[in-house]
């Protein structure tokens, strides 16, 4: 059995604003899943357009980037190695949603320069929390 170093006071304040974002995320998720077709179509057109169009396939990688991130952080929060897989998963549905978003259906045209910003910061986050993970398996943090 492996052992593990007890972490510093800081990883538990990471962890647990970490575990917020993605129940932010989580939340978004569902927001976008059970969004009322009613809501929907008051949309401006290029909006509407943007959920109307999106692939099965943005839907599946939306849901791996913050589901997957979600578990990641309970690993974390219960000092499981598994974090490390939850991570790369999440960091992956990420650049697949993202891939929808610009390249498939430019979002980039709808919301403009400000609707990047978030996603710089999902992006950013994702990365983020992988290599924090990485770090706590290689400080001994997690197991």
């Amino acid at each position: 059995m492996d052992e593990t170093q007890k972490p510093p006071t800081w990883y538990w304040i990471a962890v647990t604003v970490a575990l917020l974002w993605n129940l932010m995320g989580v939340m978004a998720f569902f927001a976008q899943i059970l969004t009322d077709p009613e809501i929907i179509a008051a949309l401006p057109d290029a909006e509407r357009a943007l959920y109307e169009n999106m692939p099965i396939w943005a839907y599946v990688a939306f849901a791996v980037a913050v589901f997957c991130g979600a578990f990641g952080c309970v690993a974390l929060a219960m000092r499981k190695g598994w974090a490390v897989l939850m991570f790369k998963l999440s960091l992956i549905g990420v650049i697949v949603q993202n891939v929808n978003s610009f390249f498939v259906q430019d979002s980039f045209a709808v919301f403009g320069p400000g609707g990047t910003v978030m996603v710089a910061l999902v992006i950013v986050g994702a990365i983020a929390l992988l290599w924090f993970s990485l770090r706590a398996r290689n400080n001994g943090w997690i197991s």
